[in-house]
């Protein structure tokens, strides 16, 4: 079995000095944690704020990208660069942890084809369209109002490029138009690489079970998101009535500013303790939304993408990625298969790679 986290923001921990070398106690991924979750690989996001200029996010994406390689160069007996199915599978052979690259934004394309060229030729397997706001490719589903109204003529540009280059199209963060919009155009599977169910937590981020059926009728792959919010509605009202999350904004963007200084990152560790005081949905809640999958489009069509090191608050009992196997110990408990098994922790995933 090969477990494949299939979204973690873990680049721009890097850009926060962290050591992905060595166990960090307030980490949710490092490799050390990595490898006693038996977790074989994971997507690093090369997430692009939204609040940044076209230029500004080519430069960011470009910047992230440079510590991934060069974390990974310092770490070369632990991990490994992986573009494809087959150099992960070697690299498992040889105990070594796969390092897969995202691109978590469009805008980092600016409005040009060859810049999607350039970052598939750096490694990158993925682009997730949009985040938190419209770009020159499509609208987000974030704002009210759209811009495009779905897909923009540049996104459908994109689209296909991506479908000839075979780099895989990431329908999280898109709009409800926008991913019918994908759908319409792509003539390749598509992924949502970190989203949850609409019917089990009414977010306009998670999908609703027509896009999830039609997610599947083309042949792609929904990874379960591990954020309590899109997890568990309920949660939602508690994380908002804590005022922690509001109020640890601006610690954060201070941590963010000056990563050296020993004293933000305290008060931003203190922050996330907090945080994990608070009623958190169990990690069970992340197979609820599995059998919702299932139960809908059948096993061939689900998986996992954490958003580890995006999300400032987790599920109870699965705090980082050496926790990762509590996971597959609830599947078996609700009678999966192995064979089941297999396929969700990274076999359909892996396919459409």
């Amino acid at each position: 079995m090969f477990v494949l986290d299939s979204h973690c923001d873990t680049p721009s921990q890097i850009l926060r000095l962290r050591d992905l070398g060595k166990w960090n106690e307030h980490s949710q991924v490092d490799f050390p944690k990595m490898k006693k979750g038996g977790v074989d690989g994971a997507f690093f996001a090369l997430y692009v704020p939204s609040c940044m200029t076209p230029a500004e996010a080519t430069a960011h994406a470009v910047k992230l990208l440079a510590a991934v390689r060069d974390t990974l160069s310092e770490n070369a007996d632990k991990a490994v660069l992986a573009t494809d199915a087959s150099s992960a599978m070697a690299a498992q052979e040889k105990g070594l942890v796969s390092v897969f690259l995202g691109l978590e934004n469009g805008s980092a394309i600016q409005d040009s084809l060859s810049l999607l060229r350039l970052f598939y030729r750096m490694g990158v397997r993925y682009m997730t369209l949009t985040h938190s706001d419209h770009n020159a490719i499509c609208d987000s589903s974030a704002p009210a109002t759209g811009r495009w109204g779905g897909l923009s003529p540049f996104g459908r540009e994109v689209v296909a490029e991506m479908n000839r280059l075979g780099m895989l199209i990431d329908v999280s963060h898109i709009s409800d138009k926008a991913f019918y919009d994908v759908l319409e155009c792509s003539k390749k599977p598509v992924v949502a690489t970190h989203s949850c169910c609409r019917a089990l937590a009414n977010h306009k981020r998670n999908m609703t079970d027509d896009m999830i059926v039609a997610l599947a009728a083309n042949g792609g792959v929904i990874q379960i998101n591990f954020y309590p919010v899109f997890l568990d509605d309920g949660f939602a009202a508690i994380l908002a009535d804590s005022g922690i999350e509001a109020k640890g904004d601006s610690v954060e963007a201070a941590f963010i500013n000056d990563p050296a200084d020993p004293a933000k990152r305290a008060a931003w560790y203190a922050v996330e303790d907090e945080l994990a005081t608070l009623e958190r949905p169990s990690y069970k809640r992340i197979v609820d939304h599995i059998d919702h999958v299932v139960s809908l489009v059948g096993v061939d069509h689900v998986g996992l993408g954490s958003d580890f090191d995006g999300i400032s608050v987790t599920p109870a009992g699965l705090e980082d990625v050496s926790k990762f196997g509590v996971i597959f110990d609830e599947l078996r408990a609700r009678g999966y298969s192995s064979d089941d098994m297999e396929k969700i922790a990274g076999g359909n995933f892996l396919r459409l790679l």
